[in-house]
Formats: structure tokens, sequence, C-alpha cells
């Protein structure tokens, strides 16, 4: 199943806002875990890497990863924003993962990788 995108936001070309809507029937929630699903880390990079390298740095490829911390889980049904920022000088891209609590967001994952070309 596809990424469930509620809205994006671009307001500069080197920073992106996609919300996001987790859909319990995503293949990522299979089997990750029985009593109680979360988003795993491999499919949070994963998605970094497809909004990053379509809309803000075409032509890069992930290159390693600088920095990440997971802070909470992201789970079924949850909304969520990933936030993304290009420092094209330096090749890295700054991520965030941000839970949806009513008016309120809460930071679930972030951190940094280095792209290449």
């Amino acid at each position: 199943m596809k990424i469930h995108e509620i809205e994006r936001h671009q307001a500069r070309p080197e920073s992106l806002e996609v919300v996001l809507y987790l859909d319990p029937s995503l293949f990522w929630f299979q089997g990750h875990f029985a009593v109680q699903p979360l988003l795993p880390g491999v499919a949070q990079l994963e998605w970094v890497m497809h909004y990053a390298t379509a809309l803000l740095a075409p032509g890069f490829r992930f290159h390693s990863v600088q920095n990440v911390k997971f802070q909470a889980p992201l789970l079924p049904e949850s909304t969520v924003t990933l936030s993304l920022m290009w420092n094209a000088e330096r090749s890295v891209l700054t991520f965030s993962f941000l839970r949806h609590a009513g008016e309120e967001r809460h930071t679930a994952s972030s951190g940094k990788i280095r792209l290449c070309q």
C-alpha cells in the first residue's frame, strides 16, 4: 500500500512538510509487532529518502546516517508530519517526524542523513 499523504507544504526549495496518515493496512505494520504494531525506523528512513530525493535533492542518493533518534513510536491510525530541511552546501538532510496530538506536535524521531551524487 502507498503512503497516505494528507497534504504537502513547500514554502522554500530547501524545506518540505508532508502530513501523513498511518493507515493500519500499511505493509510496514505487518508483523512489527503482534501486540502493538508500530512503524519501523527503516520505514521512516525510506519515507525520508523518498520525499527528499523526489522533491528537495533530485539526483542525490543515500550516503550515510549522521545521527538518528527514535523517541516515540509511530502507531497505526496516527497523523504525523514529516519535516525535511536540505542543506545543499553540506549535502546534509535534516528530518523529523512529529506526532499530532490535537493542535500539539511531539517529536517521534529525528536525524541527519548525508546524501551524495
